[in-house]
């Protein structure tokens, strides 16, 4: 039976040479923790700096490697090797969003959070889910006065398909040159094209863009 994958994050709080020892401590126990709980560590992160600090290379680096590897268990001694005071808190915002289970060595399971912790993301995951309704109303708002402005993306766009499997995304690029004429940005444009049928990323249209000024010069 394959094991389950895990990640393990270590902290210390200053860079003295004394310290080293406490991060190989915390790295072995964890691992075996791990293992015992029937989950193979595939990355282990660690950093030596302050916890009321949350711009950290190893915990960055976790962060961005559970995302993309979809690793959703963490193992950490205890909750402040996350972070201390607000730091902490957007960082376990940051993994209940990505839906990450937390188990503490200390605690011998998952993180428990009290009662304050607790109303505290949910205050935070509203405070995000309104941010996201402003951000949609500043994307309509944003089509609106292209459209205004002489955008009309009904005499261009029609439907696409590929029949013969994958291929380059086709991409209206006249359309995201006029959208950019009119100021909107990278992803307002990617939103705009996907709301009109077109599976295409930020990324991809600031490509086509590119090559397409490119091509211009």
């Amino acid at each position: 039976m394959t094991k389950k994958h895990a990640v393990i994050y270590s902290r210390v709080s200053t860079e003295k040479e004394t310290q080293e020892s406490s991060l190989a401590r915390q790295r072995e126990e964890l691992t075996a923790f791990a293992k015992n709980m029937d989950y193979e560590v595939v990355a282990a992160f660690e950093d030596q700096h302050s916890g009321y600090d949350v711009e950290r290379e190893g915990l960055l680096d976790m962060l961005d490697f559970m995302k993309t590897e979809e690793i959703h268990v963490l193992f950490i001694q205890d909750e402040t090797r996350l972070g201390r005071g607000n730091a902490r808190m957007a960082v376990l915002h940051l993994l209940l969003k990505q839906e990450v289970t937390v188990f503490s060595l200390n605690e011998e399971g998952p993180v428990a959070l009290n009662e304050m912790d607790t109303m505290l993301l949910e205050i935070l995951a509203i405070v995000e889910e309104y941010q996201r309704k402003l951000h949609n109303a500043k994307i309509r708002r944003g089509m609106k006065r292209a459209v205004e402005n002489g955008y009309r993306p009904e005499l261009n766009l029609k439907e696409r398909g590929n029949l013969e499997g994958r291929e380059r995304i086709e991409v209206p690029i006249e359309q995201i040159v006029q959208l950019r004429d009119k100021g909107l940005t990278f992803k307002e444009i990617a939103t705009t094209l996907q709301g009109l049928g077109f599976q295409v990323s930020k990324a991809t249209v600031h490509r086509r863009y590119a090559e397409y000024i490119e091509a211009q010069l």
